[in-house]
Order: structure tokens, then C-alpha cells, then sequence
């Protein structure tokens, strides 16, 4: 164990060891079964436990860890300024599910090597370190986990936390397992948090927050392939001869799709209103493991659906007034494609207390966006959107399908809360660099 630890914590660090290693058997069965429905699990499963024997060992790499879909897009932004600091930098890019894998793809260059973060034991975290090599690591957000943290200030590599945050519910859980979480944190050589709040919260629990340097979300840029696939399936999209509006749920989280057609079909003066604007519902769920489920769920019901992995570009998508038409985004990656295609979006995650999800993303590519009572995990962001007049809030599902008739008969106000949007991601640009800059001093 690292010196500066208390008796007490040395102790549950031992305790919390033995718990992981006896839960490795429930973890490979895990992701056996969510193999099944997602391949990706699959690949190179050994990593998870810290076996790298198929990776070649190639020290010196900058260590960037993304656990999933959300921090992987953060972390893209990162590692493009920490090419501009270092422009030889090779990439050690980690993550713990399957689409933050997928997605991580796309920011390998030559040199750079992708991996599996090991499940949390002393021996697996020690191999990683033994394998890779990293002159730094990087944890995305709020990815800290005990082991990793000791294995790191015993073999006296530098670790930083960045982007990071915590919302009250992550504090209240992590003080009450202060034993673990203060020897986490405290383990930290540099944090650096999203927004004051974050970073008073990331201090109760004993981290160092050298500095607060804004959200990385905000220094996404639109890109032309995307801009222009968006503008392909914008003319695709037709009823009576006109553009439909396109109405987006986005990110949804289980339960809120049934949320939504109950609302949308409880009112018959609602639903016919939709209906004879040619309202073209997209449904983006955040898990591709249930998409299937999904589809058969919206066929059962009646519903005109169009799946984007069967739609073929060029093919007009006509709109039946008969029945409520859906397009299902069953694809990974193109959440700026689904953004720039939507007149507005629900904020998946917010209708069910699950947190929400992180809305500046819509912002920056000019998507208005409604959301529900629940943005716990993004509470900040949501606060400065809704004060800003870039998003409205509402109490629920209902509520929302109100909202969105009203900025459909009120296209004036609509354009002025999506200019307010971009105005507001304009405006808390530049923490990429600020960034970059910061983790260079480590190295």
C-alpha cells in the first residue's frame, strides 16, 4: 500500500481486494451474456483481468481512459489538443463497454494501441501498469477506482483527472465509503473539474482540485460529413411535398419510449395534431442492446417504423398521416448526424430518475432541447442551458409533447432558443486547450 494511509483505510483496501477478486467469476459471466446481444464484449476478453499477452508492450504512451460512449466523445476533444501540445504522441486509449470502444476507434492514429480497462483487483491493475507503461494516465470524468489509484502512486506514475465531476448523489456515496474514496482521490496528482460546484464536491472527498477549466463538451465542432449526411436525410424526409419537423427523443433510457407513446397516444386531439404536421418521430435509445427490443416493441403497436441500419440514402421516407412514424437511430457514432437532423430533441434519461444525459452536445449543433425534472448527473450544464434560454424544462413526458407543439407552431421562438444554444456553447469554448496545457505540466 501507498504510504499516507491510515489503518483503517489500508484495511478496507485489503477488504475491497478480496471482494473484487471473488466477484471475477460474476464478471466474466456478465460479460458473456452481454456478448451475446453486443459482440464487442467479446473481443479480447483476458484484458479485462490484466492479461495483455496479444498486445505488444510499447512504453511511453500518454494513457487516456474513457469508459464509455459519452467520455469517449469528451476524450476525442482532449486528445486532438494534446496532439497540438505533442504532436508525436502515441495514444493509450482504454475503455469498459463496448460502444465506448467502437467509437474509440476513430481517434487511433499509428502508433497508438487500444485496450480494455482491467476489472479493479491489486494483481490486474499492477499488470496493466507492468504491460503498458504509461509516462501519464488520464481518467476521464469520473472513472476513480481504488486499486488503479494505489497501483499508480506505487509505481510512481503521474494520474489526473480530468473533465471531472460529481454530483451530490456520487458525493453522498462516496463519503459514506470514505475509507475507499479518500485514498482514491487523495491519490490523484491532478484534478481538474468541470465547474466550481464539481470541483467542492470533488474536494470533500479529498482530491486536490488544482483548477476548474470548464466542460471539454463545449469545444465540439460540427463536421462537414456529418453536416452533410444531416442535410441528406433532412430531404429525405417528406410529407406533402414539404420537409417534415423531426422531433428527436434522445439517448432514451428503458422506459421512456413507453413514456412517450403513452403520452403521445393519451390525447386524441394531441396525436392528431402531430399527425397532420407530419411529425417524424426519431428514437435514439442509449443502449444498442436494446434495440431490437425496442423495434418490436413500436411494430407491436401499430406504429410506421423505419430503422436507420435498414434505410438505403436516396429512398424518400414518406410520412403516413395514418400512423405515428417513427425512424429508429439503431446505430453507433452518429448522435451529431441524429442532432443536425432534428428541429428539437427530449432529453433522454431526464423523464425517469436516471440523471439525464449531457445536453451541450445538442447545443452545439443547434437542437433545441426539452428536458424532464431529472438532470442530476448533468445538473450544472442543465442549469446554465435552461437560465440562458437554450433549453425549457418540464415536469414530464406530457408536459414535454406540450412543449414541443408549441415551438412547433411558434418556428420564431424555436430559431431563438437554438440561436441561444449556439450562443452559449460559443461563448464557454477553449477548455480543450486549457486542457492540454494543464496535463503537459505532468510530463
Amino acid at each position: 500500500m501507498a504510504a499516507g494511509l491510515s489503518g483503517a483505510e489500508r484495511l478496507a483496501l485489503w477488504a475491497y481486494a478480496g471482494v473484487m477478486r471473488a466477484l471475477q467469476p460474476l464478471l466474466r459471466r456478465k460479460l458473456l451474456r452481454r456478448g451475446q446481444q453486443e459482440p464487442g464484449y467479446l473481443v479480447r476478453m483476458p484484458e479485462r483481468f490484466g492479461l495483455y499477452d496479444g498486445l505488444p508492450p510499447d512504453p511511453g504512451r500518454i494513457w487516456v481512459h474513457a469508459v464509455s460512449l459519452g467520455e469517449t466523445r469528451a476524450a476525442a476533444i482532449l486528445v486532438d489538443a494534446l496532439r497540438a501540445v505533442w504532436p508525436d504522441m502515441r495514444l493509450l486509449l482504454t475503455h469498459s463497454t463496448a460502444t465506448g470502444w467502437a467509437q474509440g476507434q476513430s481517434l487511433l492514429r499509428p502508433g497508438d494501441a487500444q485496450a480494455w480497462l482491467p476489472w479493479d483487483t491489486p494483481e490486474a491493475t499492477r499488470r496493466f501498469l507492468q504491460h503498458h507503461q504509461p509516462r501519464l494516465g488520464i481518467l476521464m470524468e469520473t472513472e476513480v477506482w481504488p486499486a488503479l489509484v494505489q497501483a499508480f502512486v506505487q509505481a510512481r506514475v503521474p494520474l489526473a483527472l480530468a473533465n471531472a465531476r460529481l454530483n451530490d448523489k456520487s458525493l453522498r456515496s462516496g463519503l459514506r465509503w470514505s475509507l475507499l474514496s479518500g485514498p482514491a482521490y487523495r491519490g490523484l496528482r491532478l484534478v481538474l473539474a468541470q465547474s466550481p460546484e464539481d470541483g467542492r464536491r470533488l474536494q470533500q472527498l479529498g482530491a486536490t482540485v488544482q483548477a476548474v477549466l470548464g466542460n471539454l463538451k463545449f469545444d465540439v465542432q460540427p463536421q462537414p460529413d456529418a453536416q452533410a449526411l444531416a442535410q441528406v436525410w433532412r430531404q429525405q424526409w417528406h410529407c406533402q411535398g414539404a420537409p417534415c419537423p423531426v422531433v428527436m427523443l434522445a439517448s432514451s433510457r428503458e422506459g421512456e419510449e413507453a413514456l412517450w407513446l403513452q403520452a403521445l397516444t393519451a390525447k386524441a386531439d394531441r396525436l392528431a395534431a402531430f399527425q397532420a404536421a407530419g411529425v417524424v418521430w426519431l428514437l435514439v435509445p442509449r443502449h444498442p442492446q436494446r434495440f431490437e427490443d425496442i423495434h418490436a416493441g413500436l411494430m407491436a403497436q401499430g406504429l410506421s417504423v423505419v430503422r436507420r441500419s435498414n434505410w438505403e440514402l436516396g429512398q424518400p421516407l414518406p410520412v403516413r398521416t395514418d400512423k405515428v412514424s417513427v425512424w429508429l437511430g439503431d446505430s453507433l457514432g452518429e448522435m451529431p448526424v441524429y442532432f443536425q437532423s432534428a428541429d428539437m430533441a427530449l432529453l433522454g434519461g431526464s423523464f425517469m430518475p436516471l440523471g439525464g444525459q449531457n445536453l451541450i452536445e445538442a447545443a452545439a449543433f443547434g437542437c433545441p432541447v426539452i428536458m424532464g425534472p431529472h438532470t442530476f448527473n448533468f445538473a450544472e450544464a442543465a442549469q446554465n442551458a435552461e437560465q440562458a434560454g437554450a433549453a425549457a424544462r418540464v415536469s414530464d413526458m406530457d408536459g414535454a409533447l406540450d412543449q414541443v407543439m408549441v415551438w412547433l407552431r411558434q418556428p420564431q421562438e424555436l430559431a431563438k432558443v437554438r440561436q441561444k444554444g449556439l450562443d452559449l456553447v460559443s461563448q464557454s469554448r477553449g477548455a480543450a486547450q486549457r486542457y492540454a496545457q494543464a496535463l503537459a505540466g505532468l510530463v
